[in-house]
């Protein structure tokens, strides 16, 4: 397994050790012992599941209190993934980073607690998965807005009319939410 930084302090890439021949691939997903010795001690505590279509934008989602940690992948299709930083004491306080994950790539990305986490899906049938540190509270979910000109994301929308659900079109700019101290 290898673990890339990102040009952010938090999220990583990880790329697993991929077992392939003739009759298609083997890896591990997720090993407690190895994400462990690589510093990622982590405990997950629910596994979600989501399919949807290219053009689909789900974010900028994150607890606040209850803050959730997220390792996602893409199983089927592809997405641009996007982690922002809501850590007000971080030098890196709004600033994002974005990955494509997808099946063919088999990389997953790792979004810390205190950071917005949202995704465009780039193909039809896209499954995203994804493990979570914390489990979900409604009551305590926010969205930061998947616009927001303060952040700037540079979302890969060429041929893309991005289609929301009604609380993502209604996402809050940076300087509205409730930010991580």
């Amino acid at each position: 397994m290898k673990i890339l930084p990102c040009s952010i302090e938090g999220p990583l890439i990880i790329e697993p050790q991929v077992f392939g021949d003739e009759r298609g691939f083997f890896l591990e997903s997720w090993n407690a012992a190895k994400f462990a010795e690589a510093g990622l001690d982590l405990v997950f505590v629910q596994d979600n599941h989501s399919r949807s279509d290219r053009g689909v934008l789900r974010g900028m989602h994150f607890q606040n209190p209850g803050a959730q940690g997220k390792l996602v992948r893409v199983v089927n299709g592809a997405v641009f993934d996007v982690a922002v930083d809501l850590r007000r004491s971080s030098p890196n306080f709004g600033k994002w980073v974005g990955v494509e994950l997808s099946a063919a790539n088999k990389r997953m990305f790792w979004i810390p607690e205190g950071f917005a986490h949202g995704f465009l899906t780039l193909e039809d049938g896209t499954d995203f998965l994804y493990k979570s540190t914390t489990p979900y509270a409604p009551q305590h979910e926010h969205c930061l807005a998947w616009d927001d000109p303060e952040v700037a994301i540079e979302w890969p929308l060429d041929g893309i009319e991005p289609k929301l659900s009604g609380k993502d079109c209604e996402g809050l700019p940076l300087a509205s939410v409730e930010t991580f101290a």
